[in-house]
């Protein structure tokens, strides 16, 4: 399976670094406050940083596990101080998210033999799911793809109006029905749209509600069977949206998720208007899921590719705005 590959644009680092800002700032202020006024790497330091740590939500199972690997540098190194605790929390954090986020680096190409990319999009009401839709299908035209998005989110008008105003703002054709309409069929449809207009990729908008696991297990189920139908290997991708800004609650929420259904791919959105960036970390690394995307900012171009040692780089480079 192979990819087109870019780098890391400056637009992008740009992006990052100032939707970054609010999580930056909060974060070095508590690990500032962690090692104040100590000229060693101790046990009281190690203490201090891991409730930074856990303040910045980076959550208690990453943070253990970030706080156990500073431990074993700082007894190799005898002569650490303080100084190099960022450096070394750098590197340690950036390593730790290789296995899980080692995926992400794509650009907006599809892999080779599976065209049309079907992309379903799972997430609960308010995440920024409807936005992301839109803001991912600007990024695939502006690669050169042919999109046409599916609004079978059926169970809400407003979902589906949404959809609709984000396809006029793209330029991208919808597949929709009135509501209530079944969302298989929405599905069904948009997939065979896809295949019969030659499309590159089709994004599909599905119900966002988590009150019933098992109605939203036979509803996703449903949308598969009925898109396999024509496209049998399909969906190639389940992308779930989840909402930084709500810390652990994401983290809950992409338990649930993925218990649920086969996600294979995550975007975080609305990382500009939190401290709770931290969270980003958590989710990487605790559920060996790429975090694909992350949504850095309201304009269209601030939904950026994950790039790992980008992120920590800006995690850790408080002198950039």
């Amino acid at each position: 399976m192979s990819f087109l590959g870019k780098l890391f644009g400056k637009q992008e680092k740009e992006s990052l670094d100032h939707g970054l800002q609010k999580t930056k700032e909060g974060f070095f202020v508590k690990i500032t406050k962690a090692i104040a006024g100590k000229s060693t790497v101790d046990e009281e330091v190690l203490d201090n940083l891991e409730e930074a740590l856990v303040g910045a939500d980076v959550g208690i199972e990453t943070t253990i596990k970030i706080i156990e690997q500073v431990e074993k540098r700082v007894k190799q190194d005898k002569y650490v101080n303080t100084a190099e605790l960022n450096k070394i929390l750098q590197e340690e954090i950036e390593a730790m998210l290789v296995d899980a986020a080692e995926e992400s680096y794509k650009d907006f190409g599809i892999p080779e033999g599976k065209k049309p990319y079907i992309i379903l999009v799972v997430g609960v009401n308010g995440v920024g799911k409807t936005t992301t839709i839109g803001k991912l299908a600007h990024n695939y035209k502006k690669a050169g793809k042919q999109v046409i998005l599916g609004a079978a989110d059926t169970f809400r008008a407003a979902a589906v109006d949404q959809l609709t105003i984000w396809s006029e703002r793209v330029g991208v054709p919808i597949v929709k029905q009135a509501m209530g309409s079944d969302p298989s069929a929405v599905a069904y449809d948009t997939v065979a749209s896809a295949v019969a207009k030659q499309a590159d990729v089709a994004i599909i908008d599905t119900a966002g509600r988590l009150h019933n696991k098992v109605h939203l297990m036979e509803e996703l189920g449903k949308i598969k069977r009925a898109i396999r139908k024509i496209v049998p290997d399909a969906p190639h991708e389940v992308m779930l949206v989840l909402d930084g800004s709500t810390g652990q609650n994401a983290v809950e929420q992409a338990k649930q998720f993925i218990a649920t259904t086969d996600v294979s791919a995550i975007t975080i959105t609305k990382l500009d208007g939190t401290a709770r960036g931290g969270v980003v970390l958590a989710i990487a690394n605790q559920f060996n899921i790429p975090v694909k995307y992350i949504g850095v900012g309201e304009k269209i171009d601030d939904l950026i590719i994950f790039d790992k040692h980008e992120f920590v780089d800006s995690l850790f480079s408080l002198q950039k705005s």
